[in-house]
């Protein structure tokens, strides 16, 4: 039987449900920059005989990087009735901020610029909810095209809201900075500070 060549220019439909999780690029890079930004701390605050205890301040940096991780296991879950946004089960509720929507819902996706720039969208209900689009998962192309074939609305402009080269530079600096800590620590270590 011959199809038609509308039919068979258009890509087949993912099956669903699918989840789409923030990129590795980007989770690797923040929680590196929150180890290179951290990991010194205890050691300078025991060589500086700061009123805080290092391993007091080891715990505290330890729950931060947990808090950061729940933050980053962020994933988004499309399936044909509609989109949710969720963590997982050892995520504390205090840290969750998940939602979702029926397709059925949703009316429009509208653009907010940010402070920095840069453009957001959210997602505008029949309620008068807004719900943030979720912009920094890997295969988000293909998340904007899931979204446009449920509701309908044009979603030919919607672009990421970093590019991959940003994270790069800031993943190459973060390892500099890693290399200066490498430093501060085995200073802090070994040669401490006169009395």
């Amino acid at each position: 039987m011959a199809t038609s060549s509308a039919e068979s220019l258009s890509p087949p439909l993912p099956e669903l449900p699918q989840t789409f999780r923030i990129s590795p690029l980007i989770r690797l890079t923040l929680l590196l920059f929150y180890v290179a930004l951290t990991v010194p701390l205890p050691f300078l605050a025991k060589v500086t005989h700061a009123p805080v205890p290092p391993s007091a301040l080891a715990v505290a940096l330890g729950l931060g990087a947990i808090a950061l991780y729940a933050a980053l296991s962020e994933r988004v879950i499309v399936t044909n009735t509609g989109i949710q946004v969720a963590y997982p089960r050892w995520v504390p509720d205090l840290l969750r901020k998940g939602w979702s929507l029926d397709w059925s819902e949703i009316t429009a996706l509208k653009p907010r610029s940010t402070g920095q720039g840069g453009l957001v969208y959210y997602f505008l209900t029949q309620a008068g909810e807004a719900k943030l689009l979720p912009m920094r998962v890997a295969g988000f192309a293909r998340l904007v095209s899931l979204v446009q074939t449920k509701t309908g609305i044009d979603t030919t402009d919607v672009r990421p809201l970093s590019q991959p080269w940003m994270y790069l530079i800031l993943l190459g600096l973060t390892l500099l900075l890693l290399l200066i800590d490498t430093w501060t620590i085995w200073t802090a270590l070994t040669v401490g500070l006169p009395a």
